[in-house]
């Protein structure tokens, strides 16, 4: 492939697993990849970006880079954009559109204020060519611009995803703190679990961490069920992309047989929850849910792994209640799990220290703007 048929482009991913993506996205064969914070920057031709959107597991969304400008204020930013894209072809007035801001200008502080600026550059363009202009749509447009401001400069993408790249479609049912699909799937990437030892969860909640697990060891790709903005921009070429589809479903092993996956939950609604993620997700001969405490329920033959996302106080349970579900799970883990790895997302030390564990590895991850700690503990 040459350079020149490569598209700048950046991932947006969640804040810890920026290292993680980065890995991911050249193993799918991205070029030049350089993690940021919370973002990842790489190179790819639009066979790669297709491919990205159907089998990347850890964006939240893909943004491909169109035009790059020199940006001071706010007519900076109006002719740069009117000059971007070839609008006519790009922005039909029968098209809707919506903007999201990042970054700042002189005299462009505010995200709002800029997307309004962005809004008229392209109303008054559509005007001056047909005479008529489009609708902006929050939920659903037909084209999705991303425009960032910074050093000078500003960077219009386009966002080829139409909605966050996290919401896999097999999840109707939340728990009450629902941990994100693509975080999951990170989190699972940096235990290093490649489905050859059993996997328990023994406070499974709506089951997303087993989920993504088994999706990724059976390297089932997480964007086919779902409908893509990219799928209208006006260089789209089915062909290509019905290729990576094919390519996409073809990479899943139906011939794997996966050691014991195991959820436990104490609440049965949410055990119940958890199933109907589960099956959802085609995975109901793959992953078992049990309902009731951990310490009532035998871990399969070992060693294998733990992973564990509890409560932590700042959303559900009281910290003395959590106090002692820390404490017995400590307890469990070094009565019935000798030879194991516990690995155990953390947002509160405090409750942490309860365990009486000692971790070997923390990863600092942020879940839903808490700032949380992915531990490793050996279990001897």
């Amino acid at each position: 492939m040459g350079r020149t048929n490569r598209l700048s482009a950046v991932a947006v991913v969640p804040q810890g697993l920026e290292a993680a993506s980065g890995e991911e996205l050249s193993g799918l064969g991205a070029h030049g990849v350089k993690p940021g914070r919370r973002a990842v920057s790489f190179e790819a031709d639009i066979a790669c970006l297709y491919r990205l959107h159907l089998q990347a597991r850890l964006p939240f969304r893909l943004l491909r880079q169109v035009a790059c400008f020199p940006c001071q204020g706010r007519d900076d930013l109006y002719d740069g954009i009117r000059q971007a894209l070839d609008w006519e072809r790009w922005l039909h007035p029968s098209m809707t559109f919506r903007v999201d801001v990042t970054g700042t200008a002189a005299g462009l502080n505010h995200s709002h204020f800029t997307a309004l600026q962005v809004k008229n550059a392209l109303v008054d363009e559509q005007r001056d060519l047909w005479g008529e202009r489009s609708s902006i749509d929050l939920d659903d447009p037909d084209l999705s611009l991303h425009l960032h401001l910074g050093r000078g400069e500003a960077q219009l993408s386009l966002d080829g995803s139409g909605g966050s790249l996290h919401r896999r479609g097999y999840r109707a049912a939340m728990g009450a703190a629902p941990l994100k699909e693509n975080l999951a799937a990170g989190l699972i990437r940096l235990t290093g679990w490649d489905g050859s030892q059993p996997l328990v969860d023994p406070c499974c909640g709506s089951g997303v961490l087993l989920i993504e697990a088994a999706l990724a060891a059976l390297e089932q790709a997480p964007g086919l069920e779902r409908h893509f903005a990219l799928e209208g921009w006006a260089d789209f070429q089915p062909e290509l992309w019905d290729k990576e589809v094919d390519r996409a479903r073809q990479r899943r092993r139906g011939d794997l047989t996966l050691p014991p996956l195991l959820g436990i939950e104490k609440d049965p609604s949410i055990a119940d929850q958890a199933r109907a993620n589960v099956e959802a997700a085609g995975l109901s001969g793959v992953i078992r849910i049990c309902t009731g405490s951990f310490e009532a329920n035998a871990l399969p033959e070992g060693p294998g792994v733990l992973i564990c996302n509890p409560p932590y106080g700042q959303r559900i349970g009281e910290e003395q209640e959590l106090d002692a579900l820390y404490s017995a799970l400590g307890q469990f883990v070094r009565q019935e799990a000798s030879g194991w790895q516990l690995w155990l997302l953390s947002g509160n030390p405090k409750l942490t220290g309860a365990l009486r564990l000692k971790a070997s590895r923390r990863i600092p991850v942020s879940n839903g703007g808490i700032d949380c700690r992915w531990l490793q503990y050996e279990i001897r």
